[in-house]
């Protein structure tokens, strides 16, 4: 295909002088001969674009005299229109190259600052290995307003992935916001509840009272037999144990982030059993609210045999896969999966 676009400038050109010595002198076909600068301004650089352009003039200048035009002036109407066009379609390729150049050194930012806001996870933490996806709607964009991070230290492993209301660059703000507190706080904070109480602190100083953001804390015991759970507004994690998968929730839902205010019951730490070889995967809306064509939701509990693999990176590349094949196109909404996996013994 890239081929044929390269080469696509001097076939019109080609087929153009061809057409022209068929149906004979005046037939007016010689000022088609612009279309190949314009098309190469579209598809190549600017030598192609020159290259194209001394070409049609050449082309016109055997053709006009091969077909022994009786006049000047239609030679040089011919040639001024081939002329005129290569000119815009040099000044049209330099300013495409400059836009083009600009756009990828925007996408180079956008990798650093991803490697910054989210990056990556460890492969294993004592007795559990996880493993984290994370697909963007935007497009040419790999960052949005879905997050994620985990830390280590000595209360075990603790995790947060969470999603911000809204997109664009204000969600990404909001995001490196809640994601620096975490990092500076998990550390050392004695509980869940006491992360979740940093972060809106932290949210109350940039948070409009409209804006908010989903979340759930997690936080692994040192031997990995207990998850602690703390959701704020979050879709619950995904339990897989065995070849089957249930959702794991509060009895008693809270607030997201940022509207904890509007609430005076505290938000409920779980613990749940965390056995050998099972499996719990936490996500973000885009996963479980990504829909098909028909309109029907993607049906997680019913796909946890998708995250059956050798590790669990394996895993959440067959589920990202499976749920791309479920929508059918590109997603709609930011997607963030992080899945842990306790080794036997």
């Amino acid at each position: 295909m890239h081929r044929l676009l390269d080469a696509l400038p001097f076939l019109i050109m080609g087929a153009v002088a061809a057409a022209s010595l068929v149906i004979g002198p005046r037939s007016g076909l010689l000022q088609l001969l612009a279309l190949g600068p314009a098309f190469a301004a579209v598809s190549g650089g600017l030598r192609k674009t020159i290259a194209a352009g001394v070409t049609a003039l050449v082309l016109d200048a055997l053709l006009a005299a091969d077909q022994i035009i009786s006049t000047w002036g239609d030679y040089t109407r011919d040639s001024a229109t081939v002329a005129g066009v290569t000119l815009a379609a040099v000044v049209a390729c330099t300013v495409r190259q400059r836009r083009e150049r600009e756009l990828a050194e925007v996408r180079a930012i956008a990798e650093v600052a991803q490697q910054v806001l989210l990056g990556p996870v460890p492969d294993m933490a004592r007795s559990v290995r996880l493993a984290v996806r994370y697909m963007s709607a935007t497009s040419h964009a790999q960052i949005g307003g879905d997050l994620y991070e985990v830390v280590t230290g000595t209360a075990g492993m603790r995790l947060i992935i969470g999603d911000v209301q809204g997109k664009g660059l204000v969600a990404v703000k909001t995001a490196a916001t809640v994601l620096g507190a975490f990092r500076e706080v998990a550390h050392e904070a004695a509980s869940l509840p006491m992360i979740a109480d940093r972060l809106e602190i932290s949210l109350a100083r940039q948070l409009t009272d409209e804006q908010f953001v989903t979340a759930i804390l997690a936080e692994v015991s040192q031997d990995g037999s207990r998850i602690r759970l703390l959701s704020c507004g979050h879709p619950p994690p995904l339990l897989i144990a065995g070849h089957a998968g249930r959702f794991v929730e509060s009895a008693a839902p809270s607030l997201p982030l940022g509207l904890a205010s509007l609430s005076t019951v505290p938000r409920e730490v779980i613990t749940i059993p965390f056995a050998p070889d099972d499996q719990m995967l936490f996500y973000t809306d885009g996963v479980s609210e990504a829909r098909n064509r028909a309109g029907e939701f993607y049906p997680l509990p019913d796909r946890a045999l998708c995250a059956e693999a050798a590790d669990p990176g394996s895993a959440l590349d067959r589920l990202q896969q499976d749920v791309l094949l479920h929508v059918g196109h590109a997603l709609d909404d930011d997607a963030a999966m992080l899945l842990l996996r306790r080794q036997a013994a």
